[in-house]
This record gives structure tokens, sequence and C-alpha cells, in this order.
């Protein structure tokens, strides 16, 4: 099993910046993709971004240009780094990670490819 702990949620203004970080624990070693996912309410779970294990990423349209995704494979952690923060950026921010290597397109497309998902981080972008 594998455990994933969000941290650095909060508030920000728009044009602002938050890091949000993501620590796995458990059975690590297998992993192989590790993501990030946000949800407004009422709404579908979208994919933001997306790391694989060699340290190629893959971004959701919306935040492409925008976003960095990160890890440091040393305290099995990922970072999601948002920059030039919007409105519409605001929602539950999520960290997922799966074994299968299935593509990071499709892993970031189909939400229920991951296996293994945090509690969720909220971000409030509002002026």
């Amino acid at each position: 099993q594998v455990q994933l702990v969000e941290s650095g949620g909060g508030s920000a203004q728009p044009g602002g910046s938050l890091r949000l970080s993501c620590t796995a624990s458990g059975e690590t070693g297998s992993l192989y993709y590790m993501s990030w996912f946000r949800q407004e309410p009422g709404k579908e779970r979208e994919g933001v971004a997306v790391i694989d294990k060699l340290g190629d990423t893959f971004f959701g349209d919306s935040v492409k240009g925008r976003f960095a995704i990160s890890q440091d494979n040393t305290k099995n952690t990922i970072y999601l780094q948002m920059n030039s923060l919007k409105p519409e950026d605001t929602a539950m921010y999520y960290c997922a990670a799966e074994s299968r290597r299935v593509g990071r397109y499709n892993i970031l497309k189909r939400p229920n490819l991951s296996t293994y998902w945090g509690q969720g981080t909220q971000v409030t972008v509002s002026s």
C-alpha cells in the first residue's frame, strides 16, 4: 500500500504563486507516475500535471506555461509550483500515484487509472 499526503494549499491573490507538496510513504518502490488533479464542487476531476519516474512531464492545457511539476526522489516527494494564479485555479488539489505504465497522457486524462490518492489540499485564488 501507498499513502499520499499533500500540503501547501491556501489562499493567494490573482497573479500570485503557491507551491504544493505531496509525500508518498509505504511501498513506494513500484510507483511510476505521480500526478496532480484538481476538482471543484459539482465538477469532474481535472488532470493538472504528471511526472514519471524518469522525470518526464505532461500538463493539462489550462495550466501549461504557468505550473511546473518536479520531484525529489530522495524524499519520495513531488511538488507543484503554481504561478500566475487565476481565480479559476480555485479547487481542491489531489495528489495521485500509479505503478502501471499506462502513459502520461492517459494518467492525466483518465483519473480512474491512478490507484492511490491523497486527501486533498484546498487552493483558493481571489482578491
